[in-house]
């Protein structure tokens, strides 16, 4: 009994050291010593501000668009977020997708690139000039600003602040939670965990990012009973508990220590729960159809014959970049958002699709920009499988990203020159620069007698794992905080034309679909069709007293 115990405390004391550490792309930053810099308005930590902000975009859209007064609403939602996809990241994978094709590659085009309507969102957070995925999934799902690290919560809420995120006027819903309150359907789709920041966004309230298990929750000191962790709201709480779809990476956030999964990986969780199976048994509970997949082999089989719930954890953590993945167990991201779409369109009345390529954050944060341009390209082709099976008459697209990264496209070379090489230009004692490279990260390279070092000469150079070229030495590559871009296909895309704070995402495709608070486009269109009635009434009125 002794030794059983012991055991216990040695996989706790394990599970909460990897806690401390799990997510080495994007590492908590100390508090930042007092500063003389402005503070933002206060009324930037209510909801109500960014409420009331994006609801005078769509007034000042509704007034200058150009659109139909009859244009139709959306019945489906499927937004696509690259996470870290950069303008500079698009401007190279359309190149790269060219040149894989035998072309100079300047001229291409990502599937999403050909969407009628093109616009910039403004990635700031309340407390942050450069935007993590939290304070971003926060804006584009939740339609609220907040703070660095935060989920689902108003920036009055301190991070790891348990107390303070129990408060319910904290609170916000998701554009997903707004789907299944009009009787539509929710799902996500990521190639990351499924608790990771971008999809946590959609059904999670967490004062820390990093929560995504019990574990999490206790390395910070506080109690997981009071501040649920992101796995189990998933679970068990509104909306992630009534999400029909669930594809993605992350199977130990759901498992405790004392279980391995399939491929090998321990569980993280110290409560000892299996919250896998604690989900089969709610939709066993509620008597509907589910099941449980974690191999490519298996949701190909489900997509067969699709139940009412699905969930597919492919991976115990992310899933692998599509260069290195195993294709016999790996679904591509393609392959996950077609099964999402086809389950999905089943509700005569609609739904709401996230779909994150996630891991071309990760590429950036490494330095690795062969496998962030794949990941950008491998996006691309599910948006053009979804433009496939949703017809442009009443399924909107939404593509874009949370936040930029600090690669660079530079240099004077020719037309076609590979991307992924060397600049046709050279430093002023002529050593080679890659056209491709990073203000900062793990891929710096010390000087040698004040002389940078010719990276082509390298054993590994241009292998999958190579490493870009950096100016600052960091282990982690940092975002960047330009503007991204945002493109729309289908009933009114003109509204997401324009610069706008990214918090107007969720509110514009509600708009819309015609959920969620705020205007609608389809009591806008009520009223615009009116006008002419009444018009034509007053007309002949005047008529008859003539």
């Amino acid at each position: 009994m002794r030794s059983h115990l012991y055991f216990r405390f040695v996989l706790v004391l394990t599970a909460l050291a990897a806690a401390a550490a799990d997510d080495r792309y994007h590492r908590e930053r100390t508090a930042p010593a007092p500063s003389t810099r402005p503070l933002p308005d206060r009324a930037e930590l209510t909801a109500q501000h960014w409420v009331q902000e994006a609801q005078a975009g769509i007034r000042a859209r509704q007034r200058g668009a150009r659109a139909s007064a009859s244009e139709h609403t959306a019945r489906n939602v499927v937004m696509f977020l690259g996470d870290g996809m950069s303008v500079t990241t698009l401007a190279a994978a359309r190149t790269l997708l060219g040149q894989r094709q035998g072309r100079p590659g300047e001229e291409s085009q990502l599937a999403f690139e050909t969407f009628p309507t093109v616009g910039l969102s403004k990635t700031y957070c309340v407390n942050s000039q450069i935007a993590d995925s939290a304070c971003s999934a926060t804006a584009y799902l939740c339609g609220v600003k907040n703070n660095d690290g935060m989920l689902g919560l108003t920036a009055a809420v301190p991070r790891r602040d348990c107390a303070a995120a129990a408060e319910p006027a904290t609170h916000l819903e998701s554009i997903a939670a707004w789907a299944l309150a009009a009787g539509r359907d929710a799902g996500i789709v990521t190639t990351t965990r499924v608790t990771h920041a971008s999809p946590a966004g959609v059904y999670a309230r967490a004062a820390n990012r990093n929560w995504e298990s019990d574990a999490n929750v206790r390395q910070d000191g506080q109690d997981p009973a009071l501040c649920r962790d992101i796995a189990y709201q998933l679970v068990h709480s509104f909306p992630g508990n009534q999400l029909k779809v669930i594809l993605g990476g992350g199977r130990r956030e759901f498992l405790p220590t004392s279980i391995v999964d399939e491929e090998g990986t321990r569980g993280r969780r110290t409560d000892n729960r299996n919250l896998i199976e604690e989900w089969q048994r709610e939709k066993m509970e509620r008597n509907v159809t589910y099941q449980y997949v974690w191999n490519r082999e298996q949701l190909l089989s489900a997509a067969d014959d699709l139940p009412a719930y699905l969930l597919g954890l492919f991976e115990g953590s992310h899933m692998q970049y599509n260069l290195e993945a195993d294709n016999r167990t790996e679904p591509t991201i393609a392959e996950l958002t077609e099964v999402a779409i086809r389950s999905l369109s089943r509700n005569e009345k609609g739904f709401f699709l996230f779909v994150e390529g996630g891991r071309i954050d990760h590429a950036h944060h490494d330095n690795l920009a062969e496998l962030a341009l794949d990941e950008t390209l491998e996006m691309s082709a599910a948006v053009a499988r979804a433009a496939e099976l949703l017809s442009e008459d009443d399924s909107l697209i939404v593509v874009t990203a949370d936040h930029s990264h600090v690669m660079t496209l530079n240099g004077y070379s020719p037309r076609g020159t590979d991307i992924l090489g060397p600049s046709n230009d050279r430093d002023e004692v002529g050593v080679p620069y890659m056209t491709l490279s990073y203000s900062n990260g793990p891929g710096f390279r010390p000087h040698i007698n004040g002389t940078r070092v010719d990276v082509t000469t390298e054993p590994n150079y241009r292998r999958i794992e190579w490493k870009s070229h950096v100016d600052v030495p960091l282990d982690s590559e940092t975002h960047g905080g330009e503007d991204v871009a945002v493109f729309a296909r289908g009933p009114q895309h003109a509204m997401f034309a324009g610069l706008y704070e990214q918090s107007q995402l969720p509110h514009l495709m509600a708009y819309a679909a015609c959920i969620g608070p705020g205007l609608h486009a389809c009591s806008a269109a009520a009223t615009h069709l009116l006008a002419p009635a009444l018009l034509t009434t007053i007309a002949l009125l005047n008529m008859l007293k003539r």
